[in-house]
């Protein structure tokens, strides 16, 4: 059965979110975005596969030559043991050479840094998605709040307005 409807978004089957930093895309003005994969232990993938994680507070760094995940809250697995791991240790991510050798190059410019937007799974592979950001001033977070603002009110009276003309054309008909 397919979903036709206009509003919902499709996403892939075999992609499901686990987590999302919605403040980081607030707080930061991201300019390019790169999918990594991450370093789990066993109960790190259990308690992910519950849907249980946090970024608040997240970030990555680039220290010799390989990127790693700091600040990721993945809580200890319920049913584990003594195995179980420490839930806010540095993880590392699996990025290809290219995309670390560009990312030092950008991050040596000033004020910018990495930011974890999502955890999801895909295809059954725990991803991560960083984004490189420049941090916002208060007054360039409060110009985009209007900005937005505005260009939904202007899609609003534009909705309105289409309306509109087809009642009218209706009422000519």
């Amino acid at each position: 059965m397919s979903n036709r409807s206009g509003g919902a978004k499709k996403t892939d089957p075999g992609q499901r979110v686990v987590a999302q930093n919605k403040k980081a895309r607030h707080d930061y003005t991201i300019e390019e975005t790169y999918e990594a994969g991450i370093v789990l232990v066993g109960t790190e993938v259990k308690s992910l596969r519950q849907g249980r994680a946090s970024l608040v507070d997240a970030f990555a760094l680039v220290s010799g030559g390989e990127v790693w995940l700091h600040n990721v809250h993945i809580p200890e697995y319920t049913m584990g043991t003594w195995t179980n791991h420490t839930p806010r240790r540095t993880r590392k991510l699996l990025m290809h050479r290219k995309e670390i050798d560009k990312l030092v190059g950008t991050l040596k410019e000033s004020g910018k840094t990495l930011i974890p937007l999502s955890l999801y799974w895909k295809d059954g592979r725990a991803k991560v998605e960083i984004g490189l950001g420049k941090g916002r001033k208060s007054h360039d977070k409060r110009q985009v709040l209007a900005e937005r603002d505005a260009a939904k009110e202007m899609r609003n009276a534009m909705g309105r307005n289409a309306k509109g003309m087809r009642e009218r054309a209706g009422r000519r008909g």
